[in-house]
């Protein structure tokens, strides 16, 4: 980047970013919101987001252990109140199990990470050291997905409501809670890094934050495609439907 955005500018470059990159383009998710995948193929791709799910909380802990602004941790430690909840049984992971529950699949071997794929915990992994060892302002910078996530949540509820008759709304009430929560979230993260990124350099950091965040949701969705649908090289350990 040769000169300074504009704070404008530069929401309008993370737009850009989203609109090219975000993963609602992905041809498992369209095939997800459209219908055309079968149970097994539902349950491989709620069962590997789980994996997903239950490293966000990891990640944001991470990001708190090095936030030293007590403002900023007290913004950011809602993030782990909302997956990890206030009590047994509440909370986005609770959510998410209950999706994988009324898909089947037992819980015990959900929490366990049986059958996640290799890609799917390599990409997750990568999130979390990301987070972890980048700076604070890339760390919020990654976050930035969550701008586009409420398209993507109403096309899937709707979705997968209407064409999959072992879909029901108790079972997605996961995406609810992330309607209200990703906005408020989002909204927080885009005035810090329109604020705290003062340079070019900074600002070039924060787009690639947000390449970096949008290439682990598609290399997630890429490794699904390749194991459940076109080719269906389903890796050792993976798995398996039925």
């Amino acid at each position: 980047m040769t000169r300074l955005l504009t704070p404008d500018e530069l929401e309008a470059a993370l737009r850009r970013v989203g609109a090219e990159r975000y993963h609602n383009l992905h041809p498992f998710h369209r095939m997800l919101h459209g219908g055309a995948l079968n149970r097994g193929q539902v349950q491989a791709w709620a069962l590997n987001r789980y994996y997903y799910q239950s490293r966000i909380p990891l990640k944001d802990a991470a990001f708190l252990s090095r936030a030293e602004d007590p403002a900023l941790r007290r913004e950011w430690r809602r993030r782990l109140e909302d997956h990890d909840g206030h009590a047994e049984g509440e909370g986005g992971i609770a959510r998410w199990l209950a999706l994988t529950d009324g898909l089947g699949l037992p819980r015990a071997e959900v929490e366990a990470g049986r059958g996640i794929l290799p890609a799917t915990r390599f990409a997750v992994d990568a999130y979390v050291r990301y987070v972890r060892d980048k700076s604070l302002l890339e760390a919020v910078a990654s976050s930035l997905t969550e701008l586009f996530s409420p398209t993507i949540i109403s096309e899937r509820v709707s979705g997968m409501l209407r064409h999959y008759d072992f879909i029901s709304e108790d079972t997605l009430r996961y995406f609810g809670h992330r309607l209200e929560q990703a906005p408020r979230d989002s909204d927080f993260a885009l005035d810090f890094v329109k604020r705290e990124a003062r340079t070019p350099e900074q600002q070039e950091q924060v787009l690639e934050a947000l390449r970096f965040k949008c290439d682990v949701l598609w290399a997630q969705l890429d490794a699904l495609h390749h194991a459940y649908v076109s080719p269906g090289l389903i890796p050792p350990g993976g798995f398996r439907p039925g």
